[in-house]
């Protein structure tokens, strides 16, 4: 897959280095030409000293070939001009915006972002999921906030427990991703049996989540 980052600095850089090692093709673009010369030496990508902001920048960045593009600076107006024109100049099919401010979140996603992360809210949910009654959190919402990735820790009470996946009737509009057990990841099938504490991964839809909730840990 061919990936173009705007934004080099640490979120950007060490995303690259990850999405290297996967064997994905990596092009990254920021406005720093030292951080880029530094970078240039270090990853086998291409890297594109300049402002990303600006179409001619991205072009040379290979914009026109990118599978997807990642907005990772820490400016939310420069990440979201640079994912709109991946969007609606370049028909970029996927975009990822990194969100700085929380408060912003929403405007990304009623601007067609794709993924707006907000990584303040991410890690405020998983600190407040250890003081939460259900252990439920809303990890990432998008597609304009219709979608949502949630995740759950299984209860000892669990009406789901040593259930195959197969015969469990999960809401309309979801699915789950993967179990967390122990130090194993494990992606469901219809024979996998869920035991006390899995930590459960599941897609839904926005306001599925009680129902998920209900059917999960047996209380709504």
């Amino acid at each position: 897959m061919r990936i173009l980052l705007v934004g080099a600095g640490k979120v950007g850089y060490f995303l690259a280095k990850r999405l290297l090692s996967s064997r994905h093709t990596v092009s990254i673009v920021d406005k720093e030409r030292n951080l880029c010369e530094e970078i240039a030496r270090e990853l086998e990508a291409l890297v594109i000293s300049g402002d990303g902001c600006d179409p001619r920048i991205l072009e040379e960045a290979g914009i026109e070939r990118a599978d997807v593009v990642a907005a990772v600076t820490g400016d939310d107006e420069d990440n979201l001009i640079i994912c709109q024109l991946a969007k609606q100049k370049f028909n970029v099919r996927r975009t990822v915006g990194r969100v700085n401010n929380p408060d912003n979140e929403h405007a990304f996603s009623e601007l067609g972002i794709d993924v707006p992360v907000d990584s303040t809210t991410i890690i405020a949910k998983i600190i407040e999921e250890e003081v939460s009654f259900s252990d439920f959190v809303n990890l990432m919402s998008f597609k304009r906030g219709k979608l949502a990735i949630v995740r759950l820790d299984l209860p000892e009470d669990s009406p789901v427990i040593n259930k195959e996946v197969r015969d469990i009737e999960l809401p309309a509009d979801a699915v789950l991703v993967s179990l967390v057990r122990g130090e194993e990841v494990i992606v469901p099938k219809g024979s996998t049996v869920l035991l006390p504490g899995d930590d459960v991964i599941a897609l839904t839809t926005i306001g599925n989540e009680p129902q998920l909730l209900n059917l999960l840990a047996g209380q709504l």
